[in-house]
């Protein structure tokens, strides 16, 4: 079996490990976030969506910031240079101990301003707001120590434990929801400590097993900097980290924006579209795990085409698999969020809506974000997507007070999306020779066709039939639409191949099994 073909088969193996995770976790994130909100009540579930709203996107910050170390681990993989790769986790760990303290430092430090009569909290609450964001600052810490760990894993493409301890994590979680109808104290505090000690548990299996299945993961000379490489690190890091905090930033600002001129009325509905798209964003990240280090690793043997044929298939099914997913969702909504929430606070279809067509656009480019990583020009690239990212904040605060709907700061994102889609296809052109023309013939076209199908016939259903359950019927038709559109209009010929080649060898693999 040649070298292409293998690296195929282990990119489809660990996706196919991630979407049946995603899928399971995905789906008990949805039912623990009924039982959170059924438990808590609007007023409290918005004050944990906001204080410990960082909690909540950690799974996102980890997969993006761990995209330091494990493109840098990647990258001296492809090198072959194995004593280096040793260098490079002891000093990554060393890194990100520091960012932990300092981004500790800095919660702290805000955290005077924000429970001094910045923030509309009853009184009666701030006790308890002021212990989750405790609480949130010590999972911070512990999540960002983790991210060497996750980028070893990452490194060496071992989905298998990662998924195994995510299940853990979204078992527990599913657990400690229920729970909270048990609760006879303060449900909020109980909630706050159980979901930091659950974060914790996650960073000690991640460490354990690194440090006792790869060599490189030691702490041996964790104290011995290498300078040159810190100082590679550090920049790396520091601009990954500039680029997740100002989507950060945007994503509190604007709970903190609407909170300002609507109250907790609409930082629920806030909350609600956080929490899906944190699963979609995570999603997101989760299933490009499975083509990172092939494309780093690409560009560490100097293999620049190969790495960008790698990021635009990733584009390209990235898109299509949200897309998927989402398309049917978007006719459902409404029935969906009342047989999730059945108290659906208002606004919370379109808040949700509109987060949905974000992600999905995001989508177009995600493979470029993992090349401009690989390459490792990212400087320029973090600061126009921050700066883009950050925009949304004064617009929205401007539509608000103008006396637009609350839904106007979701619609910004939107736009701002679709910009930053068109900024990383001209960027990658410049510092990588990217044909956008070929892109936009490789991606964009081969989507049209079965997004097109996936609308009418989402659209046909919700207009023909009418009974409670129908979004079980317009999710399954459309789905199975858009997969057979996909391989008919959306595949190339060699992929449609690849395809043939791996289910006969699935199925000689079951027939020898089975004599």
């Amino acid at each position: 079996m040649s070298d292409s073909k293998r690296d195929s088969q282990r990119i489809v193996v660990n996706t196919a490990i991630l979407f049946s995770r995603l899928v399971i976790t995905i789906l008990i994130a949805l039912f623990s976030t009924r039982f959170v909100l059924q438990a808590l009540g609007n007023s409290d579930f918005w004050i944990f969506s906001l204080v410990s709203g960082l909690v909540m996107m950690l799974a996102f910050l980890n997969a993006a910031l761990g995209s330091s170390t494990q493109r840098f681990l990647s990258y001296y993989h492809g090198i072959g240079d194995a004593p280096f790769l040793k260098k490079v986790f002891t000093n990554s760990l060393f890194l990100h101990i520091v960012i932990g303290v300092f981004i500790v430092a800095i919660m702290e430090i805000i955290g005077v301003f924000l429970f001094n009569g910045f923030l509309n909290i009853a009184p009666s609450r701030i006790y308890a707001a002021r212990l989750i964001y405790q609480c949130t600052a010590l999972a911070f810490f512990f999540n960002i120590i983790s991210v060497p760990f996750t980028g070893a894993l990452t490194a060496h493409e071992n989905q298998l434990y990662t998924a195994i301890v995510n299940m853990v994590e979204s078992f527990s979680k599913l657990a400690i929801a229920y729970y909270l109808f048990f609760v006879h104290g303060d449900k909020l505090i109980v909630y706050g400590l159980l979901m930091a000690c659950i974060l914790i548990l996650k960073c000690v299996l991640f460490a354990a097993y690194c440090f006792k299945k790869y060599p490189e993961c030691t702490v041996n000379g964790l104290f011995k900097v290498d300078k040159p490489l810190i100082k590679e690190l550090t920049s790396f890091a520091g601009w990954n980290l500039f680029g997740i905090a100002c989507s950060l930033g945007r994503f509190q600002g604007l709970s903190i924006v609407l909170n300002r001129f609507f109250g907790t009325v609409a930082n629920a509905a806030y909350g609600v579209s956080n929490q899906i798209g944190t699963q979609l964003n995570y999603m997101s990240e989760s299933l490009l795990v499975a083509v990172n280090p092939q494309i780093m690793r690409a560009e560490g043997n100097g293999d620049r085409r190969k790495m960008l044929a790698l990021a635009t298939l990733a584009s390209k099914y990235g898109c299509l698999i949200m897309a998927g997913f989402s398309i049917p969702i978007l006719f459902e909504l409404p029935a969906i969020l009342h047989l999730w929430l059945k108290n659906v606070p208002p606004n919370t279809a379109a808040f949700c809506g509109l987060t949905i067509l974000a992600i999905v656009i995001n989508q177009e480019t995600v493979g470029l974000q993992s090349a401009v990583q690989a390459i490792g020009k990212i400087k320029l690239y973090q600061i126009t997507i921050g700066v883009l990212m950050m925009l949304n904040l004064p617009v929205a605060y401007f539509l608000l007070y103008l006396g637009f709907k609350p839904y106007c700061a979701i619609l910004i994102f939107v736009i701002i999306e679709a910009f930053a889609c068109v900024f990383r296809l001209f960027f990658l052109r410049k510092i990588a020779g990217l044909s956008i023309r070929e892109y936009c013939q490789k991606v964009f076209l081969r989507q049209i066709i079965p997004v097109a199908v996936s609308v009418i016939v989402s659209w046909a259903l919700t207009q023909t039939i009418h009974f409670q359950w129908r979004w079980v019927i317009t999710i399954a038709v459309s789905c199975l639409f858009f997969v057979i559109s996909i391989y008919l209009f959306g595949m190339e010929k060699q992929e449609k191949n690849m395809l043939k080649e791996m289910i006969a060898n699935i199925k000689k693999r079951f027939l020898k099994a089975k004599q």
